[in-house]
This record gives C-alpha cells, sequence and structure tokens, in this order.
C-alpha cells in the first residue's frame, strides 16, 4: 500500500481521536467521518510503518448506525466527530474504548457500568471563539487555526450564537482590527462566553492584544439589547504574549460584575473568566454524585486532590465529616475558599500546594483521610503521588475522576501494584459528538 492508492475498506472500530479503523492486508487504516459498519473507498493519504491515514471518497456500503449531519460546520470545524452516527451508538463506542484501555493498559479485565449520559445539544456553559481576518467568529479546522465560520453551534447555548452575532455587527461597523498570529499585529484575538445554567448569568470577555477596547460602550448597548438582564459582566482579558495561549492573565471589567454565579449540586459556584468549571453542568453533577457514592463518603475525612474551585470537595462537604481541597494555582483556591464562605461550609478547608508536595507534608504530619479522590489533568498523576497515597496516607478508598482514560488505565496499574484493587469505574459523557469520555473509578485496598 502506498500514497494515493485507492482501497476498499471495513470499517470495525474507532480511534480515540473518533476516526473509523479498518485493517487492509493486516494495516490498520484511519479514516475520519466513517463508521462502524461501513464499507468505504478511500483514498490513501499517509503510510507508516504499521498503520496508514485514508481519506474517505465514497461510502460503498452504508452502516446501520449513520444518521443525518445536522451541522454546517461538521468535518471542516474541528470540534464535533460523531454527528454522523446516532447518539446511541457513540455512547456504545465510548463505553467499549474505556473497556479495552482499561484492560489493556490497566491490566483489569472487569466491565465498566453503562456510560452515564444526558442531552447531547446544548450542554456547555462556555465557549471560545476566534475571529478570522473577515471579522466572523467560528472555530478551529482541526489541527490547523484556520477559523471555520459556524453560525450557530449545536454545543453551544443559543444565545451565545446571537452574542457573537452581534459582536461580528460590531466588529465590521467599527472596523475592529483582528489579531495576526504571524505578525503579532492586530486587537480582537478571541470572543470568550460563560454562562450560569441554573442561574442563566452570562459573562462575555473579548481577549485582545491590548490594554484598552474602542467602542466599547457601543458593544455592551448591543449585548444588552440581546441578552437582556441576564448580561451580568463584559471584560476584556488581555493577552499581549506571542504565544497561540487564548486567555490572558489579567481581565479588566467594562461592564458589571467581576464574576458570575452557578449553582452545582446545590452549592453556589463563583465563576471568573479564569475560573476551571466543567462545561457540562448538569453531567458534572452526575459524575460528583457518583463519585460521593464511590468514595462511600458519610462521616468520613475526604482529601481531594487537584480540587480546582472547590467544586467537587464542596458538593461533597454536607455528608462528610471534613474536606480538605488541595490546587496549585492560588485563583482557584481564593475562587474555593470564597465559595465556603458563600454557601457557609464550616467542614472544609483549602490548601495552594502542588498536589504531589502537599501529600508529602501531609504524609510527614501524620495526616490521615479516610477517602482520597483524585481530579489531575490530562497527564494523569505522578508516580510519587501514588506512592504517597497508596503507602503514607493509606486511604480506605481512592476515587479517582479522569479525563483521560489512557492515563487513568496506567495509573489503575500503579495502584494495582501497591495493593489497591479496580472495584467498579463508570464513564461519562459530558461532552457529547466529540470524542471525549471522562471516567470516575473507585479502588480500595485488595481484599476490602
Amino acid at each position: 500500500m502506498k500514497k494515493n492508492d485507492e482501497i476498499i475498506l471495513s470499517i470495525t472500530d474507532y480511534t480515540a481521536e473518533g476516526s473509523g479503523v479498518g485493517k487492509y492486508e493486516g494495516m490498520a487504516v484511519f479514516v475520519p467521518l466513517t463508521a462502524v459498519g461501513d464499507t468505504a473507498k478511500v483514498k490513501i493519504l499517509k503510510v507508516k510503518k504499521t498503520y496508514a491515514f485514508g481519506k474517505l471518497m465514497e461510502i460503498t456500503e452504508k452502516s446501520n448506525c449513520r444518521t443525518e449531519n445536522d451541522c454546517s460546520a461538521f468535518s471542516r470545524c474541528g470540534g464535533c466527530v460523531f454527528r454522523h452516527i446516532s447518539y446511541e451508538a457513540e455512547l456504545k463506542a465510548k463505553e467499549i474504548k474505556v473497556y479495552e484501555t482499561v484492560k489493556r493498559i490497566g491490566g483489569v479485565d472487569l466491565k465498566p457500568q453503562p456510560v452515564m449520559y444526558d442531552k447531547e445539544i446544548r450542554y456547555r456553559n462556555k465557549a471560545q471563539y476566534p475571529v478570522n481576518k473577515d471579522g466572523r467568529v467560528g472555530f478551529y479546522a482541526t489541527h490547523s487555526h484556520r477559523v471555520i465560520p459556524c453560525e450557530d453551534c449545536l454545543l453551544q447555548p443559543e444565545v451565545f450564537s446571537l452574542l457573537t452575532r452581534e459582536t461580528e455587527k460590531w466588529i465590521r461597523k467599527y472596523n475592529i482590527s483582528i489579531y495576526n498570529e504571524e505578525e503579532h499585529k492586530g486587537l480582537l484575538r478571541h470572543i470568550f462566553i460563560r454562562q450560569g445554567e441554573a442561574t442563566k448569568e452570562i459573562m462575555l470577555a473579548l481577549v485582545i492584544n491590548g490594554e484598552s477596547l474602542p467602542h466599547a460602550k457601543e458593544l455592551i448597548s448591543s449585548l444588552k439589547a440581546v441578552a437582556g438582564e441576564n448580561l451580568k459582566s463584559v471584560q476584556i482579558n488581555i493577552n499581549t504574549a506571542d504565544t497561540n495561549v487564548i486567555m490572558g492573565d489579567k481581565c479588566v471589567t467594562l461592564y458589571g460584575e467581576d464574576y458570575i454565579s452557578d449553582i452545582l449540586c446545590g452549592v453556589k459556584i463563583r465563576l471568573s473568566a479564569l475560573s476551571f468549571y466543567q462545561v457540562n453542568r448538569t453531567m458534572a453533577e452526575k459524575l460528583y454524585e457518583k463519585a460521593a457514592q464511590y468514595g462511600d463518603i458519610h462521616g468520613k475525612t475526604v482529601l481531594d486532590l487537584y480540587c480546582g474551585a472547590g467544586t467537587i470537595g464542596l458538593s461533597l462537604a454536607n455528608k462528610a465529616k471534613k474536606v480538605i481541597g488541595v490546587e496549585i494555582i492560588p485563583e482557584a483556591i481564593e475562587d474555593a475558599k470564597f465559595n465556603a464562605g458563600e454557601n457557609d461550609i464550616q467542614n472544609a478547608e483549602f490548601y495552594c500546594l502542588d498536589a504531589t508536595e502537599f501529600g508529602e507534608k501531609a504524609a510527614k504530619e501524620g495526616m490521615k483521610a479516610d477517602v482520597v479522590i483524585l481530579d489531575p489533568p490530562r497527564k494523569g498523576l505522578t508516580e510519587e503521588l501514588i506512592s504517597t497515597v497508596a503507602e503514607k496516607l493509606n486511604p480506605q478508598r481512592v476515587v479517582y475522576v479522569s479525563c483521560d482514560v489512557g492515563t487513568l488505565a496506567r495509573d489503575i496499574k500503579i495502584f494495582g501494584e501497591k495493593g489497591y484493587e479496580l472495584k467498579e469505574y463508570t464513564p461519562a459523557d459530558l461532552f457529547p459528538r466529540t470524542a471525549h469520555v471522562e471516567t470516575v473509578a473507585v479502588m480500595s485496598k485488595a481484599g476490602v
């Protein structure tokens, strides 16, 4: 097989990125926009030693899980990868992916619980829109910074589209310059929108390569006409760095408050433009409820590592004896402490430290936790932290909330080597129509 060959391929699986996979002459071929059950004519684009990449040319036999595409930007935008199959088929694919990864990397042959899910559209509470040179907003194409305009993304609330359209009109009317990455010139880089799903409060921030925004009053007036009293905050986020990082460190409020709020698991949460918050609130509640169930936290001391703004720990505080949250980002700890005070939660305390460093400190001071909750970034845990948790903190249960099943499976294996056995795990679809899937798992000492 070589580049530009055209082959007939039966699709039997999906990659972690959502492309279809078929075998041809013993070699795996990855083909975006195909579905398990398809037979397709595929043009080979690149050939490696043991696998190849192909482009879909024609479906010769259609999978019964295929469905009509409902988005004009699909296949060009880098967001959704599963809009061409039924949601039932997507959930099944994610369940299989999680199981096979835990079995292959983690070395544990234990079937997961059924995938937790909710609605598949309009579920996001945050969006970051790049702007192209014509002042159109949209999303980046896959593996590029080419902006694909999108009139109405079906993953976002409808009001987000109304707000971006008003912003586009303002850009054109006042000839607002657009940031050019190559030249590091121009003003407007991104548009950031966040909404509290329960409160309906909206924050909009313009990410700019500068210190001030011309014609801000006119923009605010237009935005208020669309969002009404729900518009609680308009800000600029200053990002003058010559990098592809979206947000800068400094925000300036032009209208309203510095924060908006939402309610998660009965806890009022303060949100700034820079706060971490799960983008799918409804599913985050289900995820945290499952974490509480797995931890069996009633009357227990809970150590919440990588706690962010305290959302998991604070949601558990009414059941636990005590909650200790740890996070390395100072602003997140500030938010966590504020949220605890705002909700009159007396049994939670928060520390601004690296999780591994805090684990060592806690072990030296003889701190014990009945339950340790881990919600690390995509790279997972350090082996030092796993050793500290398993050998020094010695909790009855470890609850692991993961955004990457590969690193979860790796860490399950390491915990297993240190005497902790995987008891149960549940995938959670916080990002329908994309390839991402969260997983929550519980481990306890073998035999317990």
